[in-house]
């Protein structure tokens, strides 16, 4: 039985279809890998921009405010959620790309195995014969 009842009878893969979703999805990951980058690059400096709210301070030595801090903890939650992400990304197309590679292999040893039996010598069992 298959998913929620249905029957599963044959597989039905199509593996240059399903090359062109993998790259698809490559390509989607690859602009969620650059909005990362772009995130870890410009949330700091928007930290330190953000301010204070305990006086005039300017440079390095400026202490941090609220909004500075809450954008810390957004880093660190968000980088962490990110790096998931990016490793079940990875994970599901490394897999569905194995799957699909095996599927074609076993396609071409049924193949194999179907042309060597075919090339085999008949046997042939005459009726009468051998009996006494």
């Amino acid at each position: 039985m298959g998913i929620r009842g249905v029957c599963v009878t044959a597989w039905d893969i199509r593996p240059s279809e399903v090359g062109g979703v993998l790259r698809k999805a490559a390509t989607a990951a690859e602009g969620l890998a650059k909005a990362g980058q772009g995130v870890q690059k410009d949330l700091p400096s928007a930290a330190t921009a953000a301010g204070t709210i305990s006086g005039m301070y300017c440079g390095a030595t400026a202490p941090t405010g609220p909004v500075s801090a809450a954008l810390g903890e957004f880093m660190q939650t968000w980088l962490k959620q990110l790096a998931y992400v990016a490793q079940r990304t990875s994970s599901s197309l490394n897999g569905a790309a194995a799957a699909t590679n095996a599927y074609v292999e076993g396609d071409l040893k049924m193949a194999a195995d179907a042309q060597h039996d075919a090339l085999k010598e008949p046997k042939t069992d005459m009726p009468g014969v051998g009996k006494k």
